[in-house]
């Protein structure tokens, strides 16, 4: 591997290491979402604790995070002659360094989020049809099921096959499918636990909420026990 191409790899692991919702939370209302709700710095505890103004905001950077590192594999047209063997595994290298990063960021002392929006960013860049597929999948199961960790469980290793598949059955998919799948189901140990035994919270949506219920823009109790997933 070439000294650039490692120098990528380590750009591509910092993008995905940017903790955009503790920004986000920072910036808009100067707190640390992490004291509040669930204690996660992704999307779901971003919309939950600020609104879905910030959530939306927070989940389409943290999509954009895993997008942008496999699809810049692209412009490195000279990896095919440097390192021939190795230029079919840069865009799942690539992206599983984003997906990395953004669960065990350097600025959060190697924690982070649960890396669903960051992986469908990655599954996006891999095969646009294969991420629609996995997006329109998990919206489906959150609609039904109200659980959005059943969803990301679901919807992960689902979208992964449909990735491989596109791509023509080659073999570093199956790693991504593998990894991907499996930092899902660790980030969501917790989350299964709580579903076994029916106390996971289920998913509000907006147009549910009644006129008695609190501004959604303001910052829910740190003792929020809604998990978020993202």
């Amino acid at each position: 591997m070439t000294i650039d191409a490692i120098i990528f790899l380590v750009l591509s692991y910092l993008c995905g290491s940017i903790p955009v919702g503790l920004l986000t939370g920072k910036m808009v209302k100067g707190i640390d979402v992490r004291e509040y709700g669930s204690g996660n710095i992704g999307a779901t505890n971003v919309w939950r604790t600020l609104g879905p103004v910030c959530g939306t905001i927070v989940f389409a950077l943290d999509v954009i995070k895993g997008l942008l590192p496999v699809r810049a594999t692209s412009l490195h047209t000279d990896w095919v002659v440097t390192m021939p063997h190795l230029y079919i595994w840069m865009p799942v290298i690539a992206g599983l360094a984003s997906i990395i990063g953004h669960n065990f960021s350097p600025f959060l002392k190697f924690k982070g989020g649960k890396g669903v929006a960051t992986s469908l960013g990655v599954a996006i860049g891999a095969s646009p049809l294969a991420g629609l597929i996995g997006f329109v999948l998990w919206c489906i199961i959150v609609l039904i099921t109200r659980y959005i960790s059943m969803a990301s469980i679901i919807a992960v290793p689902i979208c992964c096959v449909f990735i491989w598949r596109f791509n023509h059955e080659q073999a570093p998919y199956v790693l991504l499918g593998i990894l991907a799948t499996t930092f899902v189901i660790v980030k969501h140990k917790a989350n299964m636990a709580r579903l076994k035994a029916g106390t996971e919270p289920k998913v509000v949506f907006p147009w549910e909420k009644n006129d008695s219920d609190s501004d959604n823009t303001n910052p829910t109790s740190p003792s929020d026990s809604t998990v978020a997933s993202t």
